[in-house]
């Protein structure tokens, strides 16, 4: 039954600032708390408990023991976080496991941890009211440390039931550890404070909402050198024995079973909260299996590509070579191996609208790869994509307003600032600035700022005094114009790393980070994968480049993985994309560039990435057809990966 709650302010989070004293927790709580508390002070403010091995491994032996889970089982962890219980799992015996959780923080964490322990675990970031799986798929659930009961209203908690019993198969068993209501409403701390690290402390303020049925709390973290760092509010409906009988019962759950109270033997042993005293139940999915879906029919997909009868200023000859044939005959043979799409392909582009106009009927999507531009003019990249939205024909990639501010380097480094990520320092030199104030120290590297595939960066970009930026500046106005602007960006001399997403903002997967390696490059070159690098078969870079998987600390891969989402959600990209960094000499990572449609070819960093992580040319481009394919026709139920 949903009830009234008081009138929410806009925001309940706050980073470096506190409220100071508050009357009604309930009314500065967020409908939607959840979304944004799970991150790196969670697992600070928790530790004792969510970063505890033993404690872990305690419930772990507790868990298995009471699912009898045998070898090769399939299950799925809800509101996984950082995986901690799914990866203790992995120490028990060969099992099919998968996570969910709303955190993409928590979420990038796991699959980085998972990574480097070489096990094999599926996380996923999505809502568990919506679940990502087929029905029949699982052979357990389980939602562990006290993760049930964080929305609004008890209707969202039987949706994650509903989906739960869906994808369970007949005879699934469901495992929850839930706070014990009954006990938390008579015994909860209204205030307390503890220490949860030698520079941080925490402060802590509960009630009972209006209606009594959640426990509202208030968390105010402090460091010692920089005072508050947020001040935050959540809660959790109080979930009792015979209230939670009556909803999995409701749902279609039977041979309910309690298994006792679970208390947590804590190293700091202070306020335990939500996780001082829960209960454990276990619960049967009886029914049928699902009718099995028909053969999904075979799609006509349209791929349109750069013309191979024009000029095209970016290649070295200013024209289509023996080596752009041979990609294009590797990409025809990737494509040909997918059973469950027909392809044919357009590359004229004189007469591209009217063969586009005269297929439009029989066309089910169009796989853009034309990153040359229309007319190979790369600044006119988003005239197709403009082109297809007109004709009303779904496609691949990102919609024209992306690859527009995306082309132009100086915007995208004022959206990455204005949502928190990080750039190297630089500034635009304009048409009319023939002298200007150089405010960053030298090396420099000078690039047009409008620019597509490293066309005009090559090693002479790179500038040590005052001299040799006037003559790259010089010679970029005489490639591109005079009327063009040029980006002065600082020369970072760290790694130079790339993150790869292919997917969308509801199911995505980040590709295993690359790193150029410049360690056979010879000594007086600058370390930049430049036009040289990309076009030039002579060149030292072209041969002596090369790319491989980057070694990084794991909050440095999370960091840029993170960063990199954020630019992927504000950018709108679609599908796939690429982003470029570059880590400075404290190793801290600036963004240099984000590619909408990047290079799809057979041996560019994409497929680099996709190599390293397991997944073939053809697995790469499928998988980039079934995000797009996914996104213009939602599945209720996908398939499992």
């Amino acid at each position: 039954m949903k009830t009234k709650t008081p009138l929410k302010k806009s925001s309940t989070e706050r980073t470096g600032k506190t409220m100071g004293p508050v009357k009604n927790l309930e009314y500065h709580l967020h409908p939607e708390w959840w979304k944004r508390i799970f991150n790196a002070t969670y697992l600070k403010t928790d530790a004792d408990v969510v970063e505890d091995e033993n404690i872990t491994k305690s419930e772990i032996d507790l868990f298995h023991e009471l699912l009898d889970i045998k070898e090769g089982n399939s299950l799925l962890d809800l509101a996984c976080g950082q995986g901690r219980h799914l990866l203790e799992l992995t120490n028990r015996g060969s099992y099919q496991l998968f996570g969910l959780d709303r955190s993409r923080y928590l979420t990038q964490r796991a699959k980085t941890i998972a990574r480097k322990k070489g096990v094999s675990i599926n996380f996923k970031e999505g809502d568990a009211r919506k679940l990502p799986y087929a029905n029949d798929s699982f052979d357990y659930v389980t939602i562990l440390g006290n993760s049930f009961g964080y929305f609004e209203t008890s209707e969202d908690d039987v949706k994650i039931l509903k989906e739960v019993f869906r994808v369970l198969k007949p005879g699934g068993r469901l495992l929850m550890d839930v706070a014990d209501g009954s006990f938390l409403r008579d015994n909860f701390t209204p205030r307390s404070w503890e220490w949860i690290d030698k520079k941080h402390f925490v402060c802590r303020e509960r009630s009972l909402a209006t209606d009594n049925e959640r426990l509202i709390s208030r968390e105010v973290v402090t460091n010692t050198e920089k005072g508050v760092i947020v001040d935050q509010f959540y809660a959790e409906r109080l979930y009792t024995r015979e209230i939670l009988a009556d909803l999995t019962g409701k749902v279609g759950f039977k041979d309910l079973a309690f298994h006792g109270n679970l208390e947590v033997e804590s190293l700091r042993n202070q306020d335990l909260g939500m996780m001082a005293n829960r209960f454990i139940l276990t619960t049967s999915a009886m029914k049928e299996w699902s009718p099995k879906k028909k053969k999904k029919d075979i799609k006509n997909v349209v791929v349109v590509m750069g013309d191979p009868g024009l000029n095209d200023v970016i290649k070295p000859d200013a024209k289509f070579d023996s080596d752009d044939f041979e990609t294009i005959e590797k990409l025809k043979i990737g494509l040909s191996k997918m059973d469950n799409y027909k392809f044919s392909y357009l590359n004229n582009h004189q007469s591209l609208v009217a063969d586009l106009q005269k297929h439009k009927d029989k066309i089910d999507l169009v796989f853009n790869l034309c990153d040359e531009g229309f007319g190979n003019d790369a600044r006119k990249e988003l005239h197709i994509p403009a082109l297809l939205e007109m004709m009303n024909l779904p496609y691949t990639g990102s919609n024209p307003q992306t690859l527009a501010y995306c082309y132009d380097k100086s915007l995208i480094r004022g959206i990455a600032t204005e949502i928190g990520v990080p750039v190297a320092n630089a500034f635009v030199i304009t048409a009319e600035d023939n002298l200007f104030e150089l405010n960053i120290p030298f090396p420099v590297i000078a690039k047009p700022n409008f620019g597509d595939s490293s066309f005009g960066i090559t090693q002479k970009n790179v500038a040590n005094t005052i001299e040799e930026l006037a003559d790259a500046i010089l010679r970029i106005r005489e490639q591109f114009g005079y009327d063009k602007p040029i980006l002065v960006e600082e020369f970072l001399t760290g790694a130079e790393v790339s993150v790869g997403i292919i997917g969308n903002s509801d199911n995505y997967m980040v590709l295993p980070i690359i790193e150029e390696d410049y360690s056979e490059l010879p000594e007086g070159l600058p370390k930049i994968c430049g036009y040289e690098a990309k076009w030039l078969t002579g060149s030292p870079y072209m041969q002596t480049l090369r790319s491989i998987r980057a070694s990084l600390p794991l909050a440095l891969e999370q960091e840029l993985i993170n960063h990199s989402l954020k630019l992927f959600q504000r950018l709108d990209c679609k599908d796939y994309c690429r982003f470029d960094w570059r880590l400075n000499s404290l190793n801290e990572p600036k963004m240099l560039e984000v590619n909408p449609n990047p290079g799809w070819c057979w041996d560019g960093h994409l497929a680099k990435m996709s190599s390293i992580g397991g997944m073939d040319y053809t697995q790469m481009l499928e998988a980039i057809l079934n995000a797009a394919d996914t996104r213009y026709h939602p599945i209720n139920e996908p398939q499992l990966p």
